[in-house]
């Protein structure tokens, strides 16, 4: 079965543009960061989760390749998979397109925290990752696992 990913778009800021006239590297995370933001409302980590529960999803690894130049006035838009989980972790994959053209890619793994802790998944959320799960690209660290 295939998944659709999760699309986060937005254009590129002119702040954003590094002295070599590109995307400078802290924003593709920047953006990356967004598009995870996406994925968390997907599973059910949403804001309102999020204050209900003084609960998050923290980054406690992540792996970003540069793949191709970004200038200035483009529109980004990021293509986000659930590859793997467990009861308390999410490994997300993210594609940065523009224009047609894979520029990055990032794999990040994030862990569930309730009030500064580490804690599983609500099965709701558990649900809801597992449901969203697809398999990971060849590209993948290939340290994902499944949800148990």
């Amino acid at each position: 079965m295939t998944i659709d990913p999760v699309v986060w778009r937005e254009p590129v800021q002119d702040a954003w543009i590094d002295y070599n006239g590109h995307l400078s590297e802290p924003y593709y995370v920047l953006v990356f960061g967004h598009a995870t933001d996406a994925v968390m409302v997907l599973v059910g980590l949403g804001p309102a989760y999020r204050e209900a529960h003084d609960a998050s999803l923290y980054t406690v690894e992540a792996h970003v390749r540069y793949l191709d130049e970004v200038s200035a006035g483009r529109d980004l838009e990021v293509r986000s998979s659930v590859i793997g989980a467990t009861g308390k972790l999410l490994w997300i994959w993210h594609e940065l397109w523009v224009d047609g053209r894979l520029r990055a890619t990032e794999e990040v793994l994030g862990v569930h925290v309730v009030g500064g802790r580490s804690a599983l998944f609500p099965e709701d959320v558990a649900a809801r990752a597992r449901a969203a799960r697809t398999e990971p690209p060849a590209e993948a660290s290939g340290r994902i696992r499944p949800l148990s």
